[in-house]
């Protein structure tokens, strides 16, 4: 799957000269939490989140009183507090490598780019959609995990076996096992009870049931 099916198009963004304050505001009336940062001519220079605006408050120490906060905020400038080395990603990329991108560099999103123009943003709210879709999470069927010998045809035989029963996989998740010669894989399959599934599994050979629900 591709960045450009599953991202959020035309995102919303604010200007240089924007304010902390009225940043804030934008996060609140659309309930999100980044906002890509624009020049004038459109360049994508920046990103605030909203753990950004909150650190450019003041000091729950400060003998500031709440006008005084609220004079400074509005002059403070979202440039101030952005952050301008943003890692960016192509409207064709894959969606496990923005996954892998906003896990290794601990960020919630990355802006979606075709050439230099700002199309999409992708979150860790889009990840979790993904995630989700992935495992059928919103279907009824019964899930299995297996261990299966890390070898070709391996997944042809448990397909072909619950296919012969009329059983029907719509969803499979692949990961590493437990030892390197063995795949954790987690299926999602309708048709079929959750008894007439466990005694599929069970009948192939080297074909180990981790769990059933």
């Amino acid at each position: 799957m591709i960045i450009h099916r599953v991202m959020t198009e035309n995102p919303i963004f604010v200007s240089l000269d924007i304010s902390v304050n009225e940043a804030r505001s934008v996060m609140d009336k659309y309930k999100i939490g980044h906002l890509p940062v624009l020049d004038k001519s459109g360049k994508l220079v920046g990103i605030v989140t909203h753990k950004d605006l909150i650190k450019a408050g003041p000091s729950p120490a400060t003998t500031l009183d709440i006008y005084e906060i609220s004079y400074l905020l509005s002059k403070l400038k979202v440039d101030k507090v952005m952050e301008k080395h943003v890692i960016t990603v192509d409207e064709n990329e894959v969606v496990e490598e923005a996954a892998r991108i906003m896990a290794d560099k601990h960020i919630g999103c990355l802006p979606v780019m075709k050439g230099s123009l700002l199309i999409g943003i992708i979150t860790d709210t889009d990840l979790f959609h993904v995630f989700i879709n992935a495992f059928g999470a919103r279907k009824n069927g019964i899930r299995i995990a297996v261990s299966i010998p890390d070898r070709p045809g391996e997944l042809a035989r448990i397909s072909g076996a619950i296919a012969k029963r009329n059983g029907n996989i719509f969803s499979y998740v692949y990961a590493d096992g437990d030892d390197p010669g063995h795949s954790r894989c987690t299926m999602k399959i309708s048709g079929l009870s959750r008894a007439e599934v466990e005694d599929i599994i069970v009948s192939l050979p080297e074909i180990e049931l981790e769990e059933i629900r």
